[in-house]
């Protein structure tokens, strides 16, 4: 009994003296760690503070002389505009502190003080004044942002006035392009100076090398704004988009910008992250509202929810595309609450039915004043635009599955012009590339596409052209789409694609549209 005992005690005894082994060596392993590699340092090795970027096809870094997309993307980094738009496509102040709508025609604009060029110059009206001038003697991208300014006047270093020839609603929309240094180009020719290699601006960084293989930009030790985490950025340069695709593919490229709606195919579909989001292109169907059935609201609604827009977006631009009922639906943040006039077939009879239309011999007819009338009407489409005229074979169908007639006429190009500039038509299948400006007056103003006319509608876009209060301003947006949704002068369709690609170690806020990729890239390191 006795030696048993004795086993007991020494089976305990080394037992704890094992397990405060373990404990010593446990507890000096971690010293060792915390001694050696500091958890501080660690962070900072995870840290990489240069990305890559690419550009395809490259023609030149000014933004003011390039047609080239990715130079216009990567400019934001590098000029800075008077004004900027945020993710929703609201407008703020940049490089303006303060301006005023003073007449009509007439805006006042007082420029921030703070600002520095890269250079270490200070930023004065005479650049402002520099660049419009620049833009209305050369035919850059951006020459239709200044193209109705007449005079641009300089009151001050730090003010000046901008007069129009005529009123433009929201023209502080197009105050957005880059602001070029008059100095920098002082004596130069600035459509062949070689200063064009190395333009400076007031952005986040500087261009502080360009060869034939690459650009590579440095932080702006003069930037005004929020501290950079990325002190480096590399811009190669590629003969063409596939070079690119495949740069972006091997890991080369950090950050890629597509309208390819089969990219895909090109770059794969795993090791990357991706942001899908409403394109500038824009497709829709203008009603002619003066037509006698299709003056009635409810046959325009009937219409709307007969077209299979998803089935359309899933056969000719493989899922890519995104439904769109209303022009600002792209993400605009005065776009409003949606319509409910979406693809139903049943809904569409019955808005048919209940507004006293009856299919009878295989149509809809409706007698009124002793007059039967039949929903029927021409849709005209561009014959040699291959793409809408299949959309337009599915929109037929569509609706001839219901009992609503179509003629489809196939126009050539002379013919469709005529018909979309003299409105002589019922029915037209068109698009625009969508204005960065909550202007709605091609849909609503004086000669539409649709020949619409709303009193309360005409009343408040008078009225919007002069509010600046958001709240306000969004108030009267909200009215205005919840007319446009229950009048249907208009059948949006879809948006064109826009995506963002960009690397799994690539960390930060993405906060991307077609306007600024790069709107977050304050935080953006690699890891």
């Amino acid at each position: 009994m006795k030696s048993n005992f004795v086993k007991y005690i020494f089976v305990i005894f080394v037992v704890a003296i094992m397990g405060f082994a373990i404990y010593q060596l446990n507890k000096s392993e971690e010293k060792t760690v915390e001694e050696t590699t500091p958890k501080a340092e660690i962070e900072d090795e995870e840290i990489i503070k240069e990305i890559s970027l690419g550009i395809a096809e490259f023609d030149t870094i000014n933004p003011l002389l390039s047609n080239n997309k990715h130079v216009q993307e990567i400019s934001k980094i590098i000029f800075d505009p008077l004004f900027e738009l945020d993710e929703e496509y609201k407008i703020s102040k940049c490089l303006v502190r303060d301006w005023a709508k003073t007449s009509e025609v007439t805006y006042l604009l007082k420029l921030r003080n703070d600002i520095k060029w890269s250079d270490g110059q200070k930023f004065i009206a005479d650049d402002v004044i520099f660049t419009i001038d620049i833009l209305k003697q050369t035919p850059s991208i951006y020459a239709y942002n200044v193209q109705y300014v007449i005079r641009a006047d300089k009151i001050d270093d730090e003010t000046l006035q901008i007069t129009l020839d005529h009123e433009i609603p929201f023209f502080e929309y197009n105050l957005i392009f880059p602001i070029m240094n008059k100095k920098y180009y002082e004596g130069q020719d600035f459509n062949t100076t070689e200063k064009n290699n190395f333009p400076i601006g007031t952005g986040k960084y500087k261009i502080t090398q360009n060869n034939n293989e690459e650009i590579i930009l440095n932080k702006n030790e003069y930037y005004y704004g929020d501290t950079l985490t990325l002190e480096t950025i590399k811009i190669g340069k590629y003969t063409n988009l596939g070079e690119l695709y495949n740069a972006f593919k091997l890991g080369k490229v950090d950050l890629l910008t597509t309208t390819n709606i089969k990219i895909q195919d090109y770059i794969g579909t795993i090791g990357y992250n991706i942001k899908e989001i409403h394109g500038r292109e824009y497709d829709f169907l203008a009603i002619n509202t003066q037509n006698p059935v299709l003056s009635k609201k409810e046959v325009r609604q009937a219409i709307s929810c007969a077209i299979n827009k998803e089935n359309i977006i899933a056969s000719l631009y493989n899922n890519k595309y995104k439904q769109t009922n209303y022009p600002l639906d792209y993400g605009n943040w005065l776009k409003g609450e949606e319509s409910t006039y979406n693809y139903n077939v049943e809904q569409a009879k019955q808005i048919l039915e209940q507004n006293g239309w009856i299919f009878k011999n295989n149509k809809w007819q409706k007698t009124e004043n002793y007059s039967t009338k039949t929903i029927s009407f021409r849709l005209i489409v561009q014959a040699s635009n291959q793409t809408r005229l299949a959309v337009a074979e599915m929109i037929k169908s569509n609706l001839e599955e219901i009992g609503i007639k179509v003629s489809l006429v196939k126009a050539s190009d002379n013919q469709y012009q005529y018909y979309l500039q003299n409105k002589n038509y019922d029915m037209i299948l068109t698009g625009t590339t969508e204005s960065l400006s909550p202007n709605l007056e091609t849909y609503f103003g004086a000669n539409n596409l649709a020949n619409y006319n709303n009193e309360e509608l005409t009343s408040i876009m008078n009225e919007v052209k002069n509010i600046t209060k958001e709240d306000l301003l969004k108030e009267k947006y909200t009215r205005i789409r919840q007319i446009y949704n229950d009048e249907v002068p208009y059948i949006g369709l879809y948006n064109s694609y826009y995506a963002v690609a960009s690397s799994w170690n690539l960390r930060g806020n993405i906060t991307a549209n077609w306007y600024n990729i790069f709107m977050d890239i304050n935080n953006w390191y690699k890891n």
